[in-house]
């Protein structure tokens, strides 16, 4: 039972670390899936 909860704190705290690192070096979804070329709500 420790085994098993000690394991979902670690992949919790991982999945934090990696979410939080990865925003820091500019890997987003928003950041990766637009472009100059992509008009996001320009309409003028």
């Amino acid at each position: 039972m420790k085994a098993m909860l000690g394991a979902f704190v670690a992949i919790a705290v991982i999945g934090v670390i990696a979410g939080l690192g990865l925003h820091e070096i500019g890997f987003s979804s928003a950041e990766q899936g637009s472009s100059d070329a992509v008009r996001l709500g320009d309409e003028g």
